[in-house]
């Protein structure tokens, strides 16, 4: 799983780094149509999470993301031919929900190889992601530095062959059947859970975070401070080093519920620390402003992972093991609209308002996080199985 997950996210940070100045420079696509064609595929995407994570649920979990992983594969090798805006459309849109399904249909396959310590192995993965993404985008880097349609080429079809290296690993893991439903279990259960769409609403508002560091801090380094223009890189750098070392140590301890809501408070803190601390630089000389930044930067950090140990165990931990594809799709479409919706919203606070802008949206992700572990209670209250999830047949019926 480990070696899947970093050839992939390879090919991943390849892509990423690169994909806006392919469309625009090799395939000839003006800039005001790649970000719609984008915007579209972002939405369309976020439909499929949900029915194909149902679907592994009944077929297998294994069998499904290969089928996803090879989708990929071919879309985004069909990307090398587009020159016109539909076809680039609909390639993007077919990669995007294939990569919405394979994020459904990953989950189970997590869950079922955890092991003994679950946590400590979602951790473990997502630091391999972060290294793996880090050194796509410098391999990206240097293409971009070529500008040539070769060098761009040679990067969509590097990104296709890690979907299908992907592949060919997974089959090296064991197929998990399907767990049986329950007979009283309804078809969409996870769009009736209303405890963990709520928690899925307040991680989706604590996941807007994900974009204060390659969207709004760019922005900010370059119209607000005197900081230097390579700052940017240097700060996400540091961001990806932080995580790569440290996302393992900062899982511990987060192995329950209501851990992982005390996760989710402390990250909403640690995201007011470091927003502040990028806001108070818009007045000082570069060489202080890119200390306090970096200093902000780590304690973004450190915020960041909290918030992914404790989303990624409540993730799991709140889905029945039937359900767990289904409920991965509510996850993936909460943290797909928090993605649409961040550029907006920190567009608006970070940099048109300036220095109070920061400190409201640090507020805003203090608020979600003090919020998190009475929701993560409510949840915890209707788990079937839990000590008030039925009351007797004296005191009332199921909650």
């Amino acid at each position: 799983m480990a070696l899947a997950t970093f050839v992939n996210m390879l090919g991943s940070g390849i892509f990423m780094a690169s994909a806006v100045l392919f469309f625009t420079r090799s395939a000839g696509l003006p800039l005001t149509q790649v970000a719609l064609g984008l915007g579209i595929a972002a939405l369309v995407g976020m439909l499929a999470g949900i029915p194909m994570g149902h679907l592994a649920d009944r077929r297998g979990p294994r069998e499904i993301y290969l089928l996803t992983l090879i989708i990929r594969a071919v879309t985004m090798a069909a990307l090398a031919f587009v020159h016109t805006f539909w076809l680039f459309v609909v390639l993007v849109c077919l990669t995007q929900l294939a990569h919405s399904a394979g994020g459904a249909s990953r989950g189970p396959l997590v869950r079922g190889f955890g092991g003994t310590n679950p946590a400590r192995y979602r951790a473990y993965l997502r630091s391999v992601a972060n290294l793996a993404g880090a050194c796509g985008a410098l391999a990206a880097g240097a293409a971009v530095q070529l500008d040539t349609r070769a060098a761009y080429l040679t990067l969509i079809i590097g990104n296709a062959t890690s979907f299908l290296a992907c592949a060919a690993i997974i089959t090296r893991l064991p197929s998990l059947p399907p767990i049986p439903a329950p007979h009283a279990a309804g078809r969409w259960i996870a769009l009736k859970d209303k405890p963990y769409l709520a928690v899925t609403v307040l991680d989706a508002i604590m996941g807007i975070h994900g974009q204060v560091l390659v969207f709004a801090l760019p922005l900010w380094i370059i119209s607000q401070t005197h900081a230097p223009r390579w700052f940017v890189g240097a700060a996400v750098l540091v961001n990806t080093a932080l995580v790569a070392a440290l996302q393992v140590r900062a899982s511990r301890g987060i192995d329950t519920s209501p851990a992982a809501g005390r996760a989710m408070r402390r990250s909403g803190v640690a995201f007011l620390i470091g927003m502040a601390m990028i806001a108070a630089t818009s007045a000082m000389p570069g060489w202080l402003a890119v200390t306090v930044m970096t200093l902000g930067v780590a304690a973004h950090t450190v915020g960041e992972l909290w918030h992914a140990a404790g989303s990624l165990e409540l993730q799991f931990r709140l889905a029945p093991p039937h359900a767990q594809g289904q409920y991965m799709g509510i996850s993936g479409l909460g943290t797909g609209l928090a993605n649409v919706a961040a550029p907006s919203i920190l567009g608006l606070l970070c940099i048109t308002w300036g220095a109070p802008g920061w400190l409201l949206m640090g507020g805003i992700f203090v608020a979600a996080g003090l919020a998190a572990p009475a929701v993560v209670r409510w949840a915890e209250r209707t788990r079937p199985g839990s000590a008030e999830a039925v009351k007797s047949p004296a005191t009332g019926s199921r909650i």
